[in-house]
């Protein structure tokens, strides 16, 4: 969720959730509140989205509408979010990196605080300029950070319109975890194709949400941090 306090988005997120199209309960990976926003109504929002499914933490580095990194202490932020959402009651059980970007300081910090993770995709977002830091993922795995720490990763591997093309032929993966943003509601093609899609996934895969998965998670695989950059 990147624009929690845009009343219009808002109203069709909470819908969809309430809706739990296919009986998928709705994660909400939520970006903080930024200087100058309204907190009071976020945090309103927030415990609204974390009693209907999963509750996670999704930063954004530089501003609101600008998600990559382009200056700043990274893990700092990330610590100083995850602190901050506990003081107010809320605790996040996943963490996913704006822009899909995740060093492995910031992994460190996402172990720390307890968090899993869903940062790695299956597949390279197509607007990330060769080199830029990502981690890309088939399968669940567990991720060795050094000094005894490991961090739990559940990648994404399906967007809207993955899902959609997915659901024409076999799924060939162990776990199916789709994404959208908050924004892709406000389009009706994409929010109708989201539901069907996930309506159409409950009849050929075991309905489950991010935290039952995680709780029941026995990943085979374990590798270094620097093995699953790509």
């Amino acid at each position: 969720m990147e624009r929690p306090l845009d009343d219009d988005v808002w109203s069709h997120f909470s819908a969809l959730q309430e809706r739990r199209p296919g009986g998928f309960a709705i994660a909400a990976l939520m970006r903080p509140p930024a200087e100058g926003e309204n907190e009071e109504r976020w945090h309103e929002r927030a415990r609204e989205a974390r009693a209907r499914g999963p509750f996670g933490l999704h930063t954004h580095w530089t501003a609101p509408d600008h998600a990559r990194p382009s200056a700043g202490d990274p893990p700092a932020l990330v610590g100083e979010q995850g602190r901050w959402l506990e003081s107010v009651g809320l605790k996040p059980t996943f963490f996913c990196g704006g822009g899909w970007y995740l060093d492995a300081d910031v992994a460190r910090v996402v172990a720390d605080l307890g968090y899993a993770d869903c940062t790695a995709t299956a597949f390279r977002p197509g607007y990330l300029e060769p080199g830029a830091p990502h981690v890309q993922l088939d399968e669940p795995a567990w991720l060795e950070l050094g000094e005894g720490r490991r961090l739990l990763e559940v990648p994404t591997t399906h967007s809207i319109g993955m899902l959609a093309r997915g659901l024409m032929a076999p799924f060939r993966r162990q776990i199916v975890h789709a994404y959208f943003h908050d924004t892709d509601l406000l389009d009706g093609r994409r929010a109708n194709a989201l539901r069907v899609g996930l309506r159409l996934l409950a009849l050929r895969r075991t309905v489950t949400d991010l935290d039952e998965l995680q709780r029941d998670l026995r990943p085979e695989k374990t590798m270094s941090f620097a093995n699953s950059r790509a």
